[in-house]
């Protein structure tokens, strides 16, 4: 009787031991090989022709970012929005090509968390995040609703071709001189230039890539409170000043384009304000907490493999 017990004791203490024991941490998990390559400066006639690019493609082998800044690859990583991402002027401008290779058996959903590694060790990227009230732009519903359009199968399918099926002819006096389309898992998007702005067919559009591309044509972020959770086709018309403006934000070089092209009726064209509302949508000016992620540092060129 004596000896079980002092076994079950000695059995107790040692399973106790074991749930007690230190564990060793997993490593982070990471890419098994990644090519990171500088993009060429962005250009509008380039990007226009289609011979530029802005693409990401994930599969179950690779993650290929086409022609990306680090502040969007920061913005992936993170899982966070491009107007969260605080750093110097040059993360918005200096861009890169990744392809990286996945290990086996890993996920597209794993590959922020392998971007965040890969952006450590080879830019030595460190970030903190904060809090700050900012002037920011609500995008909220409008008193009659949204009319927004949901993606139909089509659509959600293959939103690059269905975009360009359904862009609509320019209207008179709005001449189109050139197009580019935008491939991502959570939109895409034809972008027309006319005389007097820039008009955009999205199709497949998630709420959260909407706002990232609202905050690129506005003066300050855009925050989303509709609560609106599916994925829609709409268009925007976005007037020359805001279009001007936000290659500029990009680091493209734009002074000579400027000059209202000849033949332009509207050089302001519509604003990106009058277009959501035509969605039953609004840009409400406020001031709201945002959490930010600041750039301590990171290297503006990457280390070798």
């Amino acid at each position: 009787m004596g000896k079980r017990f002092l076994l079950s004791v000695c059995a107790a203490v040692a399973v106790a031991g074991a749930q007690t024991a230190p564990r060793t941490p997993a490593p982070p998990l990471a890419f098994e090989v990644a090519s990171i390559k500088p993009a060429e400066p962005l250009d509008a006639q380039r990007l226009m022709s289609g011979q530029q690019r802005i693409t990401v493609n994930v599969d179950a082998a690779r993650a290929d970012f086409r022609d990306f800044s680090l502040a969007e690859l920061i913005r992936v990583a993170y899982r966070v929005r491009l107007y969260q991402v605080s750093g110097p002027d040059w993360v918005t401008t200096t861009r890169f090509d990744v392809v990286a290779k996945l290990p086996e058996g890993a996920t597209a959903d794993q590959v922020p968390e392998m971007l965040k590694q890969l952006l450590a060790e080879r830019f030595h990227l460190v970030v903190h995040s904060s809090s700050k009230e900012m002037p920011v732009y609500a995008l909220e519903i409008g008193k009659e609703g949204s009319k927004l359009k949901e993606s139909t199968p089509a659509t959600a399918a293959d939103g690059t071709v269905a975009a360009q099926a359904a862009a609509p002819p320019a209207a008179a006096g709005a001449r189109t001189r050139s197009t580019m389309s935008v491939d991502a898992p959570t939109g895409s998007t034809r972008m027309s230039v006319r005389a007097n702005g820039l008009h955009v067919d999205m199709m497949n559009m998630t709420m959260a890539s909407l706002i990232d591309w609202l905050s690129r044509f506005t003066d300050r972020p855009v925050v989303d409170t509709t609560e609106l959770k599916g994925r829609y086709d709409l268009e925007l018309d976005l007037s020359r000043d805001e279009m001007l403006n936000a290659a500029s934000n990009a680091g493209m070089a734009v002074d000579s384009a400027r000059r209202v092209p000849d033949g332009a009726s509207d050089p302001g064209g519509e604003s990106v304000f009058k277009s959501v509302e035509k969605f039953g949508l609004k840009l409400d000016p406020r001031r709201l907490p945002l959490t930010l992620l600041v750039v301590d540092h990171m290297d503006r060129t990457p280390t070798e493999n």
